[in-house]
């Protein structure tokens, strides 16, 4: 008798898929927890970056995954990744905390990015220090949506068809904005060292 009613082993939660764990996490809370632990950093920086607080970014990712909790009965596998889905939470949250607050949406964008830009893009390269900070005022200066572009694309390392899902635009259309703003970046960066050289 006590065979039949052992309670049917867990899978082993790190060996799944994303889409594996989302079908249990609808009625498992330890599968959940198994994406909280996947995803819990990744958002956390996404929102930092986003906020510029870690009091805030440690609120605002608490929230992310509650709403998830909340809410993970209804995804649904459209093809794309699963994280796009929490990114997008992500995204909505700092977007209402942006508003609430009436804030200019203006980043912190540290060391790391400033090394992504310089491998993706070597002709915008910052080589002295006083050449990285006025790469990243530039990064500061463009509007909010390049700025989310760039965290997702260097912080996150997100693939543009990621980053699309998570922007609501065709991969298409992200790789023209990124075109567009690596640009505006160079663009920026020479107006710049111009305005230096007649100063001096």
């Amino acid at each position: 008798m006590s065979f039949f009613s052992r309670k049917p082993k867990k899978p082993n939660y790190k060996d799944l898929t994303d889409l594996e764990l989302v079908e249990l996490a609808k009625d498992d809370q330890d599968a959940f927890g198994e994406i909280y632990e996947r995803y819990v950093k990744k958002i956390y920086n996404y929102i930092y970056y986003r906020t510029s607080n870690q009091h805030d970014a440690e609120d605002l990712t608490a929230r992310v995954f509650y709403r998830a909790m909340n809410h993970i009965k209804n995804y649904e596998d459209k093809g794309v990744p699963f994280q796009a889905w929490l990114y997008r939470i992500a995204h909505n949250l700092v977007a209402n905390w942006h508003r609430d607050r009436g804030r200019h949406k203006i980043i912190p964008l540290d060391e790391f990015v400033a090394t992504s830009l310089r491998s993706e893009a070597p002709d915008y390269a910052a080589e002295s220090n006083e050449e990285q900070e006025q790469l990243l005022a530039a990064i500061r200066r463009l509007p909010p949506e390049r700025q989310q572009l760039l965290i997702l694309k260097f912080v996150e390392q997100l693939s543009n068809a990621e980053i699309g899902e998570i922007m609501n635009r065709t991969e298409g259309a992200i790789k023209s904005l990124y075109h567009r703003t690596l640009i505006a970046l160079r663009d920026d960066l020479q107006i710049q060292e111009m305005t230096h050289r007649k100063a001096k």
